[in-house]
């Protein structure tokens, strides 16, 4: 009885009297019957019942009602956090993938512990510790070769028939979150950023510097946020101070606590105000990717070119909770510049199927940028110059999904000691007609939407008897269809080319040299180079 009514007092000194606040009472209430409802559980259930496991199936489903952002993450999950906000974690420092029931290394990242204790691509990883991954999936393997920095992992590893292992020390991995940086088309600057971790700033701050530096005649510079789902939010901030002078708004939180809503400034004097700008984002650039882009655009000072941004216009914040849990709970929505939330779906009203709403065009408002552009708010930012892509072709994810790049550019690995440069390597004529030929015994069965037609059109025919009609004409499409098909590798040659080369590139030059030698083909870059190398064209869009 005590220990209820300390329950009961706590909840009246956290939430209020049922005078001061009308949710108190319901709040004590269901807490009440919560705390019942487990305790008749425990003691009536037929089977135990695990208590930790059974509250966060509990507290999951609760947050699952708010927004996919709001989480709960028990200690053990605590290395998954570490993952997200710093953009580090305790292991090795290598991807792995699962092809069939086996486990292989897919890419050891440069100059990190794998990488340095000599393991490759494509190697087969046979056990953890002595403990066997026959029979666990890719998650499992992972999580047991992650691990607190400083102690030791044993992996037994198979490569090209030959069994041995490898014991290396564990380090704290922090990705690097500029990829790359460069020049590309002579005088134009491009950086590549990833994820808003910690120093993200800095880091691209310190590649412009560089760039500059280092290429006087730098015309203009490429941010490619594509991809990037955000991150810290200061970091963003910091990002635009780059190119915009200190002291302009870049963004503002609004939520429920009032001592939460704050208005974020640029705080330095900026890089360079001058220099010609140009943002790519697509739709899975999100959050702080969308701060950056958005605020750019309503300050007039960068051209934003690609694809819709995803629509993620929440804050979150990292809460501490007991027993070295942490919980992260959206608190707020972000404003840029121009006063618009480009918060694209409304968690807060649900379908009939109980899925969140996306934004309805007609609650979509106008807004001007600096120079009276319009904008507007409620669906992510919108490209001031939209670059359509192709759809990947179903051949082209049949052969990724069947490894058939990874396991062809293994091959290649292994017959070629050098190649060119990732600016100078090119899928040959010989190269491709090799991958042909490799794949000639090799299965990756798909269905095009042409197939599923004819498909439909035969059942069709059937049901309204029909068939006897049209059963020729059928046979006859159907069979031209399927010599057609056979041509399909030559029809998508440069899309199945590009993968490739990227396949080919990581054995020789790492993940830098995937993202150099797809520069030159990238149709987003291509465009924002056009841009940023005519002054004239760069100030009509932007109304300067």
């Amino acid at each position: 009885m005590k220990k209820r009514l300390s329950l009961l007092l706590f909840i009246g000194l956290a939430f209020g009297t049922t005078a001061q606040n009308d949710k108190g009472f319901e709040i004590s209430k269901n807490l009440e019957i919560f705390a019942n409802v487990y305790k008749n559980l425990h003691t009536n259930y037929v089977d135990d019942v695990d208590p930790g496991k059974t509250m966060k199936v509990a507290i999951d489903a609760m947050l699952a009602s708010m927004d996919p952002y709001t989480n709960y993450y028990a200690e053990s999950d605590m290395e998954d956090v570490k993952m997200q906000v710093l953009g580090q974690y305790g292991g090795i420092g290598s991807l792995i993938h699962q092809e069939g029931t086996n486990i292989y290394v897919a890419e050891p990242y440069e100059g990190l512990p794998a990488d340095k204790a000599g393991l490759k691509i494509g190697d087969r990883i046979l056990a953890v510790n002595g403990e066997s991954t026959e029979g666990k999936n890719n998650a499992e393997v992972s999580a047991a070769m992650r691990g607190q920095a400083g102690t030791k992992v044993t992996l037994r590893l198979e490569r090209e028939g030959k069994t041995f292992d490898v014991t290396i020390t564990r380090a704290e991995i922090r990705l690097p979150n500029v990829s790359y940086s460069g020049i590309v088309n002579g005088n134009i600057g491009y950086i590549r950023l990833d994820e808003f971790t910690q120093n993200a700033a800095k880091n691209v701050r310190e590649a412009f510097k560089r760039l500059k530096r280092d290429n006087p005649g730098l015309k203009g510079v490429i941010l490619d946020l594509r991809g990037n789902g955000g991150g810290l939010m200061g970091e963003a901030v910091d990002i635009v101070n780059i190119w915009v002078p200190q002291n302009e708004l870049v963004v503002e939180t609004k939520g429920k606590v009032a001592s939460k809503n704050i208005k974020s400034r640029t705080r330095m004097p900026a890089e360079d105000v001058d220099i010609p700008v140009a943002v790519l984002i697509n739709g899975q650039s999100a959050s702080a990717s969308e701060i950056v882009s958005g605020s750019l655009q309503d300050l007039d000072r960068a051209v934003i070119i690609g694809e819709r941004s995803y629509g993620k216009g929440l804050v979150q914040n990292i809460l501490p909770m007991p027993y070295n849990s942490q919980m992260k709970v959206t608190v707020s929505k972000y404003f840029i510049p121009s006063g618009r939330c480009i918060q694209a779906i409304d968690y807060k009203h649900r379908d009939e199927n109980g899925r969140a709403i996306k934004v309805p065009d007609s609650l979509k408002t106008a807004f001007s940028t600096r120079h009276g552009r319009t904008v507007y708010d409620g669906f992510g930012i919108e490209p001031d110059i939209e670059v359509e892509h192709p759809t990947s072709s179903l051949l082209s994810v049949a052969l990724y999904n069947r490894f058939h790049f990874f396991n062809y550019a293994l091959k290649f690995h292994r017959e070629h000691d050098t190649i060119p440069s990732p600016k100078e390597f090119v899928i040959t004529e010989e190269i491709y007609q090799d991958f042909i030929n490799y794949l000639s015994d090799k299965t990756y069965d798909y269905t095009t939407y042409t197939e599923n037609i004819l498909s439909d059109l035969r059942k069709v025919a059937e049901e309204e008897d029909y068939m006897d009609n049209l059963k020729q004409q059928i046979d006859q499409l159907e069979k031209t269809y399927k010599e057609a098909k056979k041509d399909d590798l030559m029809r998508h040659r440069d899309e199945v080319s590009q993968l490739l080369k990227d396949a080919i590139l990581v054995h020789y030059y790492y993940r830098k040299g995937c993202i150099e030698g797809a520069l030159s083909d990238d149709p987003d870059v291509k465009k924002a180079v056009e841009i940023l190398s005519s002054t004239a064209e760069y100030n009509r869009i932007l109304n300067k």
